[in-house]
């Protein structure tokens, strides 16, 4: 064991219930996957795509549905011959398998017991095809990644699921989930043009070859002609064919497509149909070509209050008829529980209890279609019973992209928001239904007289326009009582939907687990039974999914409901429901910011000292604390702001001894002192062949604990210049700060021309606004070193010391902080307030901390002449970046200095984390790899960012150089030849 390593107990729970939970893994999970198993699929896949510790296990045995499974084995095949050849497996041994991508499904459909397969790291792609009218994309890809994509082209896909940023295109389509404008005609099942598909035999099908119903009935002829058997049985009953055509009429997503039959004339076009909505329990789709819609760009949208859900229900259908794209419905509790969303309003949380709102969005290609459904929507507004409970509600329309955003972002966030706020321990179900959208005002009145009959106050939004409504429950599945409560509420409101309304039980969650026992229920005993038939036609081994969308079992929606254990206050309004997935560094590594909850609430379950336990802290350490990067991008992703990056900076404290941390003060208190020694460090560095150096240090880090000891790169670049450029503090507009790191490290290699700091100082003398570097800004720091690592000590020595001196700088806030690098200008900006003493805070509230991207792009670019542009730029942007919102000025910037500018569709955090790249540059390695590969599919004139840290982190991951985009205004702005 490596020197000054860990102790992993520092990170037990001190605080657990008295008694474990009845859900709790068993001490003999603690081995993880069982024999044969194991040594099974790591001989068919490799290491490298089978996970069998019991870590692994127990962070993808939950999701954002209400339940919990732990899976055997969970294994990532990157190929349709890998997944043919799980399948394979699965078959001749008697096993199960279930397919799972985001992990966003709300009902357990994602969830297995025995072979779990990750059909999301590998499976990320968009092709477009036809300048954009149809796209073929990997199932593993975000709806958001693909109509980034999409959006160059003017065009969008017809799903838009509230977890958009999150969901996958397989899931989605595997769902049939819709969303807030699909409806019944923009969903799935009527834009998705072909599909690829892996049958439960193995068998791969192309539903767009030519010659793909001949290979079918070459494959599986028992197949085909079963699949063509229940079309005619199907169509030669009248009835039924009618009854089934009613239920497409409204949204529905529970059990399987049987309009499939109707719609398709050959058992390829069949199976097409049938594969949207199977939940997995058909096949796998390794690839999906959409037929994609316009993207109308010209938007208009308004926020309307209303005394009460009916009266809220009530104006639906005068919004329809005015021609609305989307009308969502948002009950008082879910605008109450929304104010915890950045942006809301405050004074939403004094909302009248029966208050509603109804958001309405109408979408035209141009201003003249606009102006049409304008005066129509305000035609609308004279007819309805508006209130203004509170000072922000305005009642009225906007064109106004901002607001526009704003009101949508409290929207998606009801599952989220609603869930944060749930009393700490409970499990928060999700339920989905639809009824005729002439009957939602009766519906809205039906819903809420059964919740307070059950003794529930849930909440209530949906897509209205579509007679679509979700509400959330919550109670404590470790109760039997509350379990029987929501059995009881269950029973009553399927009954009410199907036998009041006849409405779809599911219309667009898909039927999981939890609405499985009620399918009959909706359907009758013929249609369900022919549902049966398929899955035997389909899947004669039952290999796929066993449990999910058939179950016989009255009881299944109660089987596997997970407890929920109160966990560190920044995570416990966690639901699980991994919208901060996609943004993590280390998604592709070790662990989520959602997995990184889920195992310390399996540890919390545990009694302490199990077996379990002690396996699940020995994994954390690295899993979960050394390699988040900690930049804090999931809590911009979370709804309600969970930061997981900060619960591991306080886990990355909780395990420093007490000499660690006066070693850190230490270095604080002379940093001046530190921040030579690092310089000539870096200069002796540079003076060494890289490939000794790097070999050196892995060495190093073999004795000592490798979260301490670096290793060298050959992208870390030499030492910065020794003497900053003289300035004055007359006439000086600003007070520029030369982050440490830029006092450090040098430029990139090969770079000629001035440093940062001489370019900085060039630039703002040329567009007029000259700036001044004290003298004494060696020794000081963002803080940010300290910060990252939970050296809290230390942090708050260089937060007051930083603070102090920018005041004094700045003459007491009277010249703004010019900072040039972004996680600095975050750190002094934000960062250092909790650290500071309340003498100091009164200081900070004065000070005007700007990021040089701001910098340059508003103060400086419009007072200077662009004297030559470079063809091509590519453009990183930073973490902190997002988190200062700089993104749309470093854009601004990389606009005026090349003709063509690339933002990255994978673009995200780089993992460098300031040395955590060093420490760990698996890390960066596994962040930037889909970024990499668009940035090097071809050569850029201009590779850009504005933080020097993450430069190298570029640099080393893709092999180009990356600098600080004012390095390229300076040259852009340079007079003479340049």
């Amino acid at each position: 064991m490596p020197l000054l390593e860990p102790d992993p107990g520092a990170l037990r729970p001190d605080v657990r219930p008295e008694d474990a939970s009845s859900d709790r893994v068993t001490d003999a999970g603690a081995g993880g996957t069982p024999e044969p198993l194991r040594s099974d699929l790591l001989a068919l896949l490799g290491p490298e795509k089978v996970l069998t510790h019991i870590s692994d296990l127990v962070r993808y045995a939950s999701d954002a549905s209400p339940y919990r499974f732990l899976p055997r084995v969970v294994v990532l095949p990157g190929t349709t011959a890998e997944v043919a050849a799980v399948l394979a497996y699965a078959r001749e041994h008697g096993r199960q398998v279930v397919f799972r991508a985001a992990g966003t499904s709300l009902n357990g459909q994602a969830q297995g017991e025995d072979i779990l397969v990750d059909v999301r790291r590998h499976w990320v792609g968009v092709e477009v095809l036809d300048e954009g009218r149809r796209a073929r994309i990997a199932p593993g890809t975000t709806i958001l990644r693909a109509n980034t994509t999409l959006a160059r082209h003017g065009r969008v896909l017809g799903p838009d699921p509230a977890s958009a940023v999150a969901c996958t295109v397989g899931g989605v389509v595997a769902n049939n989930a819709s969303g807030m404008t699909a409806g019944t005609t923009r969903n799935s099942y009527r834009t998705v043009a072909s599909l690829t598909v892996v049958l439960p035999t193995g068998t791969v099908v192309d539903t767009a070859a030519p010659d793909a119903d001949e290979r079918l009935a070459a494959a599986e002829p028992e197949l085909c002609a079963g699949l063509l058997a229940l079309k005619r049985e199907i169509e030669d009953d009248t009835a039924l064919t009618a009854r089934i055509r009613a239920k497409y009429t409204l949204k529905n997503t529970n059990g399987y497509r049987l309009d499939a039959f109707l719609d398709g004339t050959t058992p390829v076009k069949i199976l097409r149909g049938l594969m949207v909505g199977s939940e997995g329990t058909f096949g796998f789709l390794s690839e999906i070509v959409f037929d994609t819609l316009p993207l109308d760009r010209e938007v208009l949208a308004g926020l309307f209050f209303f005394p009460s859900l009916p009266a809220a229900a009530a104006a639906v259908p005068l919004f329809n008829e005015a021609g609305a794209l989307a009308v969502e419905l948002m009950d008082g509790n879910t605008l109450r529980a929304s104010v915890q969303v950045e942006g809301v309003p405050a004074d939403w949380a004094h909302l009248p209890g029966t208050t509603t709102a109804l958001l309405v969005e109408f979408r035209a290609p141009d201003e003249e279609r606009l102006a049409a459904f304008e005066a129509a929507a305000e035609a609308v507004l004279p007819r309805l019973t508006l209130v203004t409970p509170v000072a922000s509600v305005t009642n009225t329309f906007t064109r106004d992209p901002g607001t526009i955003a704003a009101y949508w972002k409290a929207r998606k966030a009801f599952v989220t928001a609603v869930g944060g706020s749930r009393p700490s321990g409970t499990t928060l179900i999700t339920e989905d239904f639809a009824v005729p959208p002439d009957r939602l005002a009766e519906a809205c009145e039906a819903l809420l007289a059964l919740q307070t009959r059950h003794g529930f106050d849930a909440a209530v939004a949906g897509h209205a326009a579509h007679g679509n409504l979700h509400f959330l429950l919550a109670f404590d599945a470790g109760l039997p009582s509350d379990v029987a409560r929501y059995a009881a509420f269950m029973d009553a409101f399927c009954r009410m939907t199907v036998e009041r309304f006849d409405g779809s039980l599911k219309a667009e969650h898909a039927t999981g687990r939890n609405i499985a026992p009620f399918l009959e229920l909706e359907w009758g005993p013929r249609a369900t039974g022919l549902m049966w038939r398929t899955k035997q036609l389909i899947d004669p081994a039952g290999v796929l999914a066993p449990r999910i969308v058939l179950d016989r079992d009255p009881e299944a929606h109660l089987r596997g409901l997970k407890s929920i254990p109160t966990v560190e206050p920044v995570a416990d309004p966690c639901i699980e429901c991994g919208f901060c997935e996609p943004t993590c560094p280390s998604n592709d590594l070790t662990t989520t910011p959602r997995q990184r909850i889920v195992l310390r609430r399996e540890m919390m379950r545990q009694p302490s000292g199990s077996p379990v336990e002690a396996k699940l802290l020995e994994a954390y350490g690295h899993d979960a604390v050394d390699t988040c990067a900690g930049d804090s991008t999931c809590k911009l992703a979370c709804p309600v702001g969970i930061d997981t990056g900060a619960m591991m900076k306080a886990f990355r404290h909780q395990r420093h001894s007490a000499r660690e941390e006066r070693v850190a003060t230490l270095t604080a208190e002379h940093f001046r002192v530190v921040e030579a020694a690092a310089r000539l460090a870096v200069a002796a560095a540079a003076k060494i062949d890289d490939r000794l150096l790097s070999a050196l240090t892995r060495e190093l880090r073999k004795v000592v604990r490798p979260d301490l000891m670096p290793e060298w790169l050959p992208a870390v670049p030499g030492p910065a210049k020794h003497r900053l450029p003289g300035t004055s503090r007359l006439d000086a507009r600003a007070v520029y700060y030369p982050a440490c790191v830029n006092r450090i490290f040098g430029g990139p290699e090969g770079h000629t021309g001035p440093s940062l700091a001489e370019a900085v100082v060039a630039v703002s003398a040329r567009a007029g606004k000259p700036v001044w570097i004290p003298r004494d800004v060696r020794g000081t720091c963002c803080a940010t070193i300290w910060h990252s690592k939970g050296y809290e000590q230390a942090d708050a020595v260089m937060a007051n010391r930083i603070v102090e001196a920018a005041w004094g700088w700045t003459g007491g806030g009277q010249l703004p902080l010019v900072v040039d690098a972004s996680s600095c200008t975050l750190g002094i900006a934000h960062e250092v307030v909790p650290y500071l003493t309340p003498a100091n805070r009164e200081l900070h509230r004065e000070l005007t901390v700007v990021d040089s991207l701001v910098w340059a792009a508003e103060e400086l670019l419009p007072e200077l002449e662009i004297l030559r542009t470079a063809g091509s730029a590519v453009v990183h942007p930073t973490c902190s970046m997002e988190h200062l919102r700089d993104v749309p000025q470093l854009m601004a910037l990389a606009e005026a200095l090349a003709e063509e500018v690339l933002l990255p569709d994978s673009a995200r955090c780089c993992g460098f984390a300031g040395d955590r790249g060093l420490l760990h540059r698996e890390l960066t390695e596994s962040a930037t790899a889909r970024e990499a590969a668009e940035v090097t599919a071809r050569e850029w004139d201009a590779y850009l960012s504005a933080n020097r840290m993450c430069e190298i982190g570029m640099a080393h991951a893709t092999g180009r150089t990356y600098r600080s985009a004012l390095l390229e205004l300076e040259r852009a702005t340079r007079p003479g030849d340049g």
